[in-house]
């Protein structure tokens, strides 16, 4: 009976030893392997930002534009890897954009006052804007300027990186980051390499499936496509519910935004507007 005891006891400390290390080891690499291929979901990041993303938001809600923005730019950099940090680049875009599309004043603007011979280009090239952009800003319908008008003008500085994996194309004003639009509709060559170094070629202006002019009266409310330099690359619009229809079929290949996003956003770019395009 003796070896018998014995061979029991070894059962136990050498099984228990084996369900341990079961445990310890190869459950936690099985668990591993599946929440990469999404058959569990990861478990959830702790919120630690979520008061101060609600508070910055909240200052939105308030028209407090140029606070919202610290307090966005400021929780961004605290919290990089944050649960909230993708909606707080979301809505620092939308808060940006509300600043330089408009009138609001802040203080990367300037004051114009138009002078005899001045029209939208001539003034956009003397300040290193676009003629959309200085419209825009000021809510003009047309490109009409009098002699003593005042306009809002800015000195941005804008660059394109495009980000293939996260399917985002992320603006930045020298340097910094500005606004991110997101990727709906993808249609680009095979054998991509891992960085591609552009810039914009033209922007695009469809109406009734026919290419209209910057000035025209067919232009505000025109479809838009962007296209860069490099080959198969071009930023094309697809229906959102400000634009449910276009009319205008999409090029066989680049990028789809929604309509309003390409519509702003060839504002913002010239033909000196560089563009990265990575993984």
């Amino acid at each position: 009976m003796k070896w018998l005891f014995v061979l029991l006891l070894a059962l136990i400390v050498f099984g228990g030893a084996a369900l341990a290390s079961y445990f310890l080891f190869f459950k936690q690499e099985i668990a591993v392997r599946q929440e990469q291929r999404g058959e569990i979901p990861p478990e959830p990041k702790p919120d630690f930002g979520g008061p101060e993303f609600q508070a910055a938001a909240k200052l939105r809600q308030e028209g407090k534009l140029t606070e919202t923005r610290s307090a966005l730019m400021a929780f961004i950099q605290k919290y990089p890897s944050g649960v909230h940090v993708e909606e707080a680049k979301d809505l620092l875009g939308e808060v940006n954009t509300d600043i330089l599309l408009s009138r609001y004043p802040s203080p990367e603007k300037q004051e114009y006052t138009v002078r005899p011979g001045d029209v939208l280009q001539k003034i956009a090239n003397k300040v290193k804007s676009t003629p959309e952009l200085i419209m825009r800003m000021n809510n003009l319908s047309g490109t009409m300027l009098h002699i003593g008008d005042r306009l809002f003008v800015s000195h941005p500085q804008f660059s394109i990186v495009i980000q293939r994996k996260a399917k985002l194309v992320v603006v930045l004003d020298h340097g910094a980051f500005f606004k991110q639009y997101h990727v709906r509709e993808e249609k680009l060559p095979g054998n991509q390499p891992p960085k591609v170094t552009a810039k914009v070629a033209e922007v695009m202006a469809w109406r009734n499936g026919k290419r209209v002019g910057f000035g025209t009266r067919e232009y505000i409310g025109s479809t838009r496509w962007i296209r860069l330099t490099a080959p198969g690359y071009t930023l094309f619009a697809v229906p959102d519910p400000t634009h449910p229809n276009i009319s205008v079929p999409s090029p066989p290949q680049g990028l789809g935004l929604a309509a309003s996003d390409v519509e702003e956003l060839s504002s913002l770019v010239n033909k000196q507007t560089a563009v990265t395009v990575t993984d």
